[in-house]
């Protein structure tokens, strides 16, 4: 993996959970969730992230259906995706987030977190296990393509 961090986004309608990798991509912790204003500020902070945590490549949680369809908030996701690319000259991949959401609850009621708090975590818990997968899926890759 290239030197820099892999950041993580589960891009919602109200928040964006933000993940990070360690330098050597060997681990993803949450970072922060974002709080959404408007698409210009949304991307600014960002930006702003993407700088400040050397960050190479960023993945994004793409939110199809159960089916595999492309959902309607998928479609919004996707131009998320693409003027982000755009903005940061970063490779952007998009990554199935099916299920993410579920994981990372599951991942708080072991963790005995309450339910008060869990819309200031949810999505960064959500950026985790969506990066975690990415990675996972990366090492799968890499593992098949080595030589025996």
């Amino acid at each position: 993996m290239a030197t820099g961090r892999v950041m993580a986004l589960d891009v919602g309608k109200v928040r964006v959970g933000v993940a990070l990798t360690d330098e050597l991509g060997y681990t993803a912790q949450p970072l922060l969730t974002l709080w959404r204003k408007t698409r210009g500020e949304d991307f600014r902070s960002l930006l702003r992230l993407i700088r400040k945590h050397e960050v190479v490549e960023i993945v994004v949680g793409n939110p199809l259906h159960m089916s595999g369809d492309v959902s309607p908030w998928a479609a919004k996701v996707h131009e998320f995706a693409d003027e982000l690319r755009k903005r940061s000259a970063l490779p952007v991949q998009l990554w199935d987030e099916r299920l993410s959401s579920v994981a990372a609850h599951e991942i708080l009621n072991e963790a005995e977190y309450g339910q008060r708090d869990r819309k200031y975590v949810i999505d960064q818990v959500a950026a985790v296990v969506i990066l975690r997968g990415w990675m996972d899926a990366k090492e799968q890759a890499a593992a098949r393509t080595k030589p025996e």
